[in-house]
């Protein structure tokens, strides 16, 4: 009697690195652990290339942002734009997020003033930031303000004292911190020129380290 042929190993779809990033995109719409989503627009995912060499981490989203579901497009993000074309980098190679991805705020008539998270709605957001990182595998983080710097390097992180420092995350990954472009829309305007200036500088360095093999 012949032997029935083994059985045929079961084929295993590989899911792209685009379609995983979408599918915790839409995870994250749903997301109801902080109370922040009940006066938000919607979820302000990050947005770049799924497998960016680029990681850029900001701190929440904005007015503008929460509007369009976009990270980095209000006057902050339109700063930032300017800066890394200043600095040599193509923001369309980067992948930007927020350690937060809803917007806090306080109504005050027409306007919705930003607010801070607090500790327990950032810690509720880390595990979109945790699985984007891992989705991503990016070989450079980037931490933009003291709440990103924070959630990356530890609470004792001193962001005007570690600023422009690369940092080693793993054997595969490199960090660095400095200020969030918001930061530079508050400094005197007689501030402002060496502010930018020093932020460039910061973002030159990981245009050099994006150039070493």
């Amino acid at each position: 009697m012949k032997k029935p042929p083994p059985p045929r190993p079961r084929s295993r779809r590989v899911v792209s690195a685009d379609t995983a990033l979408a599918r915790l995109r839409a995870a994250a719409a749903g997301c109801r652990d902080c109370d922040l989503w009940r006066a938000a627009t919607q979820v302000v995912f990050g947005e770049g290339p799924a497998r960016a060499q680029v990681m850029l981490i900001g701190e929440q989203p904005g007015d503008a942002e929460d509007r369009s579901g976009r990270p980095f497009v209000g006057p902050a993000g339109r700063l930032l734009d300017r800066a890394l074309i200043d600095a040599g980098i193509d923001r369309s190679a980067v992948y930007l997020t927020n350690t937060v991805k809803h917007f806090k705020f306080t109504p005050r008539g027409k306007r919705r003033l930003h607010q801070r998270a607090n500790a327990q709605e950032q810690a509720a957001c880390r595990q979109w930031l945790d699985a984007e990182i891992e989705q991503l595998r990016p070989r450079i983080v980037v931490c933009l303000g003291a709440m990103a710097s924070r959630a990356i390097f530890g609470a004792a992180f001193g962001l005007m004292k570690q600023r422009g420092q690369w940092i080693a995350l793993g054997t595969e990954r490199v960090g660095i911190a400095t200020v969030h472009p918001s930061y530079l829309l508050r400094v005197p305007d007689e501030d402002r020129d060496r502010a930018y200036r020093e932020f460039v500088a910061d973002l030159r360095k990981i245009q050099r380290r994006i150039d070493m093999p």
